[in-house]
């Protein structure tokens, strides 16, 4: 199970590691995770076929786990000597700070190159934002010199300018204890390491060099277990963000520690439904009051228009969004569900009679955006809209099973199928169909619509560089449909399973890319705010609770149906 946030086990474990904590030697305590980096970086160095400057520069890393990791780092003319030579100065660091390391990245040179200014800016250009991989020294014998997570994690890369910042360079600089530039070079040298961390535990990984993966660990095997721990750690996350009021915390920008000031009540109501699934997982009585808490806040941004009527109102823009109202409905037929309850059945109808207003059920298109007086604002804002809204429909036949709110999701689908909704790649269309094709059983048409949602994008979707984390969500309903349609012998045509299950676990590897695990926390502004959820790295590392929440709903169905996914012929490549 995956285990990184920081607790009072992982403090306590290091007071057994070095008694008396407030007295221990902080030189020791690095040497003793160095060593331990050592003796993995003897045993996997000589399978990298270095070459020319490779192993003469060897880069430390060390994080206390609270503020962000100072580096150092040392050269040689062999990787012994530098490796001690960043040992000394390392130690002197800890020294002079008396601070005892959580966790210790090395970072070895493995390939460098002189590059100039245009080159470099060349490089940056074609690179997606803050997915440039390489370190950068500003001097040929790296007297000056940052590994890629520094470089990224302070936005000293300038991915709009093509440049390096020279004021974020040099308040990188200068809060780390080393000297700054008064400018910038004509010429730089690019350099790629290999990279390993030793985390608070003794434990040593190594990390992906290259790629879009670049910089966190190999994961062997993403099983069940695995999913699992990752939906309790990220929704720890999110139970810690609930307020008194019910509300969120919104997000973080997380390299400078800076709250999203911004709220949206559309992602608050889906945040709930992540905090269901991990009920689902591991009840207990606290969430289960802090769940309460979340929705007692999204009834309070009801409006009611007098006739039986209820729209989830966003006071920020004072406006009233379809999808806010379809997702308040999710979320509150999933506490029933999973509380056995009929407790917001009232509100649920109500805002069911809500969205029918913005149904043409002859059509079946949504209207978006109304204002705050449900007088009409905006006929389309964003596809997702159209989804959600589909999917509370046939949850609210689920509820009551009056045909009318059936019929309402049959026209929505049946424009969804009309205009080709396969174009959007959307999670939310995955979801509804999902729903829907639990009570329409007849129509092949749905069937074939749902799973071409999913086959048409399959070469996108898998080869896809983000972690667009809503994928993995639209591959999941998407198997819980084909599963259901085999159970039942409905006839399955042109579907490459092999395909479908390769992308299903690339994507389900992907998305580690986006999971704070401590060698990418500890670049961060307040690694332990951060550690052990999931962020947008190509928005400033961004971590939103929508973020969060699509994450958990791609992993807790993954979980949900790994056994039945193996049995299908999932499994890790090369396997």
């Amino acid at each position: 199970m995956v285990t990184t946030r920081l607790t009072a086990a992982a403090l306590a474990l290091l007071i057994l590691l070095f008694p008396a904590c407030g007295q221990a030697d902080p030189p020791e305590a690095f040497r003793q995770k160095a060593n331990l980096l050592w003796e993995q970086v003897q045993a996997e160095w000589k399978d990298a076929v270095p070459t020319g400057e490779a192993g003469r520069v060897v880069f430390f890393s060390v994080c206390d786990g609270t503020t962000r990791a100072s580096v150092r780092s040392g050269t040689g003319e062999t990787l012994e000597d530098a490796w001690t030579a960043a040992v000394r100065k390392t130690e002197a660091l800890l020294r002079e700070r008396e601070t005892i390391p959580l966790w210790v990245k090395a970072d070895v040179l493995l390939t460098a190159e002189a590059v100039t200014a245009d080159q470099l800016a060349q490089a940056l250009a074609s690179s997606r934002r803050d997915f440039f991989h390489k370190g950068l020294a500003f001097d040929l014998d790296f007297s000056t010199a940052l590994v890629e997570a520094e470089l990224n994690g302070f936005k000293i890369y300038d991915y709009d300018t093509g440049t390096v910042s020279l004021k974020y360079l040099n308040n990188y600089l200068r809060r780390d204890g080393r000297a700054v530039l008064e400018s910038l070079p004509e010429e730089y040298v690019l350099f790629q390491c290999l990279s390993w961390f030793c985390d608070g535990d003794g434990s040593v990984y190594p990390l992906i060099p290259e790629g879009p993966d670049s910089g966190r660990r190999r994961v062997e095997a993403i099983d069940e277990d695995y999913a699992r721990g990752l939906v309790l750690e990220a929704s720890a996350f999110l139970e810690g963000l609930v307020q008194e009021d019910g509300s969120f915390v919104y997000g973080y920008y997380p390299r400078f520690d800076n709250e999203i000031e911004n709220y949206n009540i559309v992602r608050h109501a889906s945040t709930i439904w992540s905090l269901l699934c991990r009920y689902r997982l591991a009840p207990d009585e606290e969430l289960a009051e802090k769940i309460e808490r979340t929705i007692d806040y999204m009834r309070t941004q009801l409006r009611f228009d007098g006739e039986g009527r209820a729209y989830l109102y966003e006071a920020k823009a004072g406006e009233i969004k379809l999808g806010g109202c379809g997702m308040a409905v999710v979320a509150m037929t999933e506490y029933m569900d999973v509380f056995g309850n009929a407790k917001y059945q009232e509100d649920c109808l109500a805002l069911g009679e809500g969205i029918l207003t913005m149904l043409d059920q002859s059509t079946g298109e949504f209207y978006h955006v109304l204002h705050g007086d449900f007088s009409r604002k905006e006929a389309y804002r964003t596809v997702y809209y159209d989804g959600e809204a589909a999917f509370a429909l046939s949850r609210l036949y689920g509820l009551t099973g009056e045909d009318r709110w059936l019929d309402a999701a049959r026209s929505a689908v049946d424009h969804f199928i009309a205009a080709d909704y396969t174009q959007y790649r959307d999670h939310w269309v995955a979801y509804s169909m999902n729903e829907i094709t639990k009570y329409v059983q007849d129509n092949p048409v749905y069937y074939t619509f749902a799973l071409e949602n999913a086959q048409k994008n399959l070469e996108a979707i898998r080869w896809r560089d983000t972690t667009s984390h809503t994928y993995l969500e639209l591959l999941m309903a998407t198997f819980e449909i084909y599963d259901r349609m085999t159970a039942a012998g409905i006839a399955v045509e042109e579907f490459d399973l092999d395909a479908f299950l390769e992308t299903v676990y690339a994507r389900a590897d992907r998305m580690l890319s986006g999971y704070f695990y401590p060698e990418r926390a500890m670049y961060m502004a307040n690694p332990q705010r951060i550690l052990g959820t999931f962020m947008v790295r190509h928005d400033g590392c961004r971590v939103r609770i929508d973020d969060v929440q699509h994450n958990i709903g791609g992993y807790y169905l993954f979980c949900k149906n790994y056994d039945k996914l193996t049995a299908c012929g999932m499994s890790a490549p090369g396997a």
